[in-house]
């Protein structure tokens, strides 16, 4: 379902000056080292937690093989968040055992997977509950005006755009073309099932897009680390589109319905996706921001909340070359 193709424009607005170097990203997945921070997990229970180290695997796969080694089903499988396959991770899994006998996790370990240590807990792991993640990236060959990245780096620690970042999006904005396909469909009268997985990155992406199309208005107008007047929040955010009435107000609101204007098919069609309309801010604050020149390498290391983009914060340094599509291919 992918007919509808089109060249999806996702350079958006930078805010700190714009990107003085280029650089390759993601050479090597210790390129890209990612910490999953989670509250004390703790307690007896039908559920065993799991702690793994896994590189060049994604969390998908991982659960997968979790749920074959312990004979359950895929959704007795809980984890906070999915991770990237390219890049060496650490992150939470837990597994409904309810009263089968616990395998030997070891089992799972193979050049990819480790697992760092397992316990009992009383519930499953859900998505976006853990408390963030700490990244610690290598840009490789950077090449450019030195003097004018340092200038931004000092700036990150303030705050940088909190856009949805490209792989929301799908591989060439894969995603939104299946939006944009559901949509032909729907005004065609065609009724295609569309597998729920499907149909929920389609959603997604969606509503990240007007989001994206919303931040980048305000950033053009040099208005998106402040409220404007009809802020329904008290720091400055953007609309996450769903069913209800915007809550903005006065300029904020003008403002938003201005962007979203062209995409009005878009929010009608999540309207009646089931949505319900929710607010996310438009500023994203890196926790413990560094970085470090090592020759023609630039290494930076931060933490973020769940549900934000390293990249949003990457792409404010540099432009970034991604050499895990051709690793992957």
């Amino acid at each position: 379902m992918s007919e509808n193709k089109q060249d999806w424009n996702l350079d958006w607005p930078r805010a700190l000056g714009g990107a003085a170097i280029t650089a390759d990203f993601r050479s090597e997945p210790e390129d890209f080292v990612v910490d999953e921070l989670a509250a004390p997990l703790e307690g007896e229970g039908e559920h065993v937690y799991l702690h793994i180290r896994k590189r060049g695997a994604n969390t998908g796969y991982v659960a997968q093989q979790l749920a074959q080694l312990a004979g359950v089903q895929s959704n007795d499988v809980g984890f906070f968040g999915l991770k990237d396959r390219h890049a060496v991770t650490t992150q939470w899994f837990s597994v409904w055992l309810a009263q089968k006998p616990e395998p030997d996790w070891k089992r799972l370990e193979n050049e990819e997977v480790q697992v760092l240590q397992h316990f009992r807990g009383q519930r499953k792991l859900r998505r976006g509950e853990h408390l963030g993640n700490r990244f610690e990236i290598r840009l490789r060959n950077v090449q450019g005006d030195r003097a004018a990245a340092e200038a931004v780096l000092e700036r990150i620690a303030t705050g940088v755009p909190n856009y949805f970042g490209e792989q929301r999006f799908g591989h060439e904005g894969g995603n939104l073309n299946l939006v944009e396909t559901m949509l032909a469909e729907q005004a065609a009268g065609k009724r295609r099932r569309t597998p729920r997985n499907q149909k929920a990155f389609a959603m997604s992406a969606a509503r990240s897009w007007l989001f994206n199309q919303v931040l980048a208005r305000r950033i053009e107008q040099g208005n998106w680390q402040v409220a404007l007047e009809g802020e329904p929040e008290p720091i400055p955010t953007g609309p996450l589109w769903g069913r209800g009435r915007n809550l903005a107000a006065d300029a904020q609101l003008k403002l938003e319905s201005e962007a979203m204007e062209p995409w009005k098919p878009w929010c009608d069609w999540l309207e009646h996706c089931g949505l319900s309309q929710e607010r996310r801010g438009l500023v994203l604050q890196p926790e413990g921001f560094q970085y470090l020149w090592q020759g023609d390498d630039l290494t930076v290391t931060f933490a973020l909340p769940p549900g934000t983009f390293a990249t949003a914060l990457l792409r404010e340094v540099a432009e970034l070359v991604n050499q895990s599509d051709r690793a992957i291919k």
